[in-house]
């Protein structure tokens, strides 16, 4: 077999294994973001902070994301939908009632660490979503709600 007909033979192959990988997709985390437990149902949350935390956090850390044009593409919809699972198992304000004090108080003081630190939201997120992006004043502000109801339900 010559070089250009291997090439051929390996291209076609390769494009059966990306459109076969089309049909595994994830699941989806199309819940309702707003509910019973949800964090501004359950605590004081000034309305410009919330509004702040639904653009820049939720999409990973609520029981509802947006799902951009390209998680239809896997892997890139894989690698997306281990993103959301992780951000949700460390923190979900859509069921952020359910936490006890002590389990809020501790999520409150990695909000306010992972925000004030530049490490929250995530730079890979930031590429394509610029309504995400705070400003050193979003930042303060929720970095000051998240300390504030802190020592509200775990006062030293």
């Amino acid at each position: 077999m010559k070089k250009s007909q291997r090439l051929r033979v390996a291209a076609a192959a390769a494009a059966l294994v990306v459109l076969g990988l089309q049909a595994v997709r994830p699941a989806r985390n199309l819940g309702a973001a707003a509910g019973p437990q949800e964090v501004a149902q359950c605590y004081a949350v000034p309305a410009d902070v919330h509004r702040l935390l639904v653009a820049a956090c939720y999409d990973c850390h609520s029981n509802h994301t947006d799902y951009p044009w390209y998680a239809n593409v896997q892997p890139v919809g894989w690698w997306l939908a281990s993103h959301v699972t992780g951000g949700r198992d460390h923190l979900n304000f859509s069921d952020f009632g359910a936490y006890g004090a002590r389990q809020a108080a501790r999520r409150l003081d990695g909000i306010a660490d992972q925000v004030d630190e530049g490490k929250m939201p995530l730079r890979s997120y930031l590429w394509l979503h610029p309504a995400a992006r705070l400003t050193e004043a979003e930042r303060t502000k929720i970095v000051d709600w998240a300390q504030d109801l802190h020592d509200k339900l775990a006062p030293e």
